[in-house]
């Protein structure tokens, strides 16, 4: 069964589970009528399916290679993003004054989710590109802005960011790249940095790096740090990409996965670069790139279990082995059925959330509204890290389904893992994401998750008369997150550290059950969405009691262990 966008999916989502309607009746947001949604999600569901679903193997099958310094892509891949960009599907939210469409990112996550699951190594580049348009359109000058965003917006341009360095890793402020300044209004930047996405491609005119660096009067650690544009092509008056810039790309990474998305070392030797933004304030720039980037790896996360629930779901239809339950194929198993049950359920909870995330980021975008911005900033960490940790158990729930065939890389099975394994560590890792949450999410003692609990528990309470078997769980596990709220703000900080990845996934187990909830109250709780929500609540959602007692263990256990004890 070929690839098939989930259009309908988040039709629903939109009209009856996040509200997408409060969206588009802001000012800013009015033009995204349900008519223009509709009509977007069915283009880019199309573009998905038609055109971008076929180069997914071929990205896996031909990986993209350097040739006497110049990245070689993949097999089509070039095509395939010229279909993305003559689309206008890298500005869908960008700024209608440099050529995007400003349509809210709630549609531009849905898209995203599409492409990704279409063939994620080559979704990977526009993703890059709309961080940094919201970087720029955020901190860029005017005269940056007017050069290089409507080139980015149309796609003819690629956009990269640059942060991480092999002696850093997660520590972005122990960087040791230097920024100096020219006396002309640029920077010559030198420096190394690694596993940089689309470092460059043989498709696009330009590839435009956003860099971090230190001028030599940056103070140590992040409050040091400047933001750097560094094209690969130095444009000339008019703006074309004219001379080379003294940068290079020294190697691709062999990786695990995402074979036709080049990952570069990449070597500055002061390569001129324009400032974004102030001195020493780099990093409030790039977080806003990475914000974006985090709710986009989240929906990458959900893009790979759906299709890898896809295409373990046709295998099992069509398999034949054993005495099944019902009908001849090994969809008539139980277990069989159990695992691909719960890939759908989990698959649309991760995707809910998402939905919810883009929402809040739109609402804040619109009203300015504090809770709002409260509200996204609470759900970001939860969706990139239930979204790829979703992608990672679906792929290799996908890969059981197929029994011995998918250890067969020519199934394809494996692919989907190998590709979405990353997932839960770029972007700042899971382990970050949860940290973040109990941590900096939790620094107005708990208010904004409280909000949202209280939401939940009066859903549930509405219907636990029409659904019992459904609200009374959900309220429950609502419950019991709101009491280990109330624990956790209370612990030092490592404390709360030690159970922050479990706290996360508790969270978003308790919003999963509420949106299925959600789901079965619109849809009826004999649909479809109704029973995949009784699977969703009877079987996935009792984790969180086990989650809970891990969060409140604390750290003094972990700490009792020494290094001899864990060789011993």
């Amino acid at each position: 069964m070929p690839y098939q966008a989930p259009t309908s999916d988040y039709q629903f989502l939109f009209e009856h589970i996040v509200g997408l309607s409060q969206v588009t009746q802001t000012e800013r947001f009015e033009d995204a009528t349900p008519d223009v949604t509709a009509a977007i999600l069915e283009e880019a569901g199309k573009l998905a399916s038609d055109v971008l679903a076929p180069l997914q193997r071929e990205g896996d099958l031909h990986p993209a290679h350097l040739e006497n310094g110049v990245v070689r892509t993949s097999p089509g891949f070039g095509d395939g993003y010229k279909a993305i960009a003559e689309g206008g599907w890298v500005g869908i939210s960008a700024d209608p004054e440099y050529g995007g469409m400003g349509l809210p990112q709630s549609i531009t996550n849905a898209v995203n989710e599409m492409m990704g699951g279409a063939c994620l190594s080559l979704q990977l580049n526009p993703l890059m590109s709309q961080g940094q348009i919201e970087a720029l359109e955020h901190h860029a000058s005017d005269e940056l802005k007017a050069l290089y965003l409507p080139k980015l917006i149309s796609g003819e341009w690629c956009g990269t960011m640059n942060l991480t360095e092999p002696q850093a890793g997660s520590d972005v402020g122990a960087l040791r790249s230097k920024a100096v300044d020219n006396g002309d209004g640029t920077y010559a930047i030198t420096g190394q940095k690694i596993y940089i996405s689309w470092a460059d491609n043989d498709f696009s005119e330009n590839v435009c790096h956003l860099v971090l660096a230190r001028l030599p009067d940056g103070v140590a650690g992040t409050k040091g740090i400047s933001l750097f544009m560094v094209p690969k092509l130095i444009p000339d008056a008019d703006g074309t990409p004219a001379v080379a810039n003294s940068l290079k790309v020294v190697s691709l990474e062999h990786k695990m996965g995402l074979h036709g998305s080049p990952t570069a070392v990449m070597q500055y030797d002061g390569a001129t670069g324009w400032l974004v933004g102030k001195p020493h304030n780099g990093m409030a720039a790039m977080f806003t790139m990475m914000n974006n980037a985090r709710l986009g790896v989240g929906g990458q996360g959900i893009a790979v279990a759906e299709a890898a629930f896809q295409h373990a779901l046709a295998y099992a239809a069509d398999r034949k082995q054993g005495k099944a339950h019902e009908g001849e194929s090994i969809l008539g198993h139980a277990d069989v059925r159990r695992m691909l049950a719960q890939m759908k359920a989990d698959t649309f909870a991760a995707r809910a959330i998402g939905a919810a995330c883009a929402v809040a980021i739109d609402m804040a975008q619109a009203t300015g509204d504090a809770s709002w911005k409260a509200r996204a900033a609470l759900l970001t960490p939860i969706a990139k890290a239930f979204g790829t940790d979703v992608g990672i158990e679906v792929a290799q729930q996908g890969i059981q389904v197929h029994g011995g065939m998918g250890f067969i890389e020519e199934t394809g099975a494996a692919q989907f893992l190998r590709d979405v394994r990353v997932t839960a560590i770029y972007e700042g890792t899971n382990g970050i994401q949860s940290m973040d949450l109990v941590a900096r999410k939790m620094m107005d003692g708990g208010e904004a998750a409280y909000a949202l609990i209280d939401e939940i528990e009066a859903s549930a309470e509405r219907c636990k008369t029409q659904m019992p078997d459904l609200a009374g769980p959900v309220f429950s596990a609502a419950e019991t997150l709101r009491e280990t709220t109330e624990w956790l703000v209370e612990q030092q900080m490592n404390d709360r550290f030690a159970g922050a990845v479990p706290y996360l996934r508790l969270f978003a187990r308790v919003l999963g059950g509420y949106f299925h909830m959600l789901a079965a109250d619109a849809a009826g709780a004999e649909s479809a969405r109704g029973k995949l929500a009784l699977v969703y609540v009877q079987r996935l959602l009792p984790e969180h009691l086990g989650l809970a007692e891990h969060v409140r263990k604390g750290a003094d256990d972990l700490y009792a262990l020494s290094f001899e004890d864990l060789v011993a």
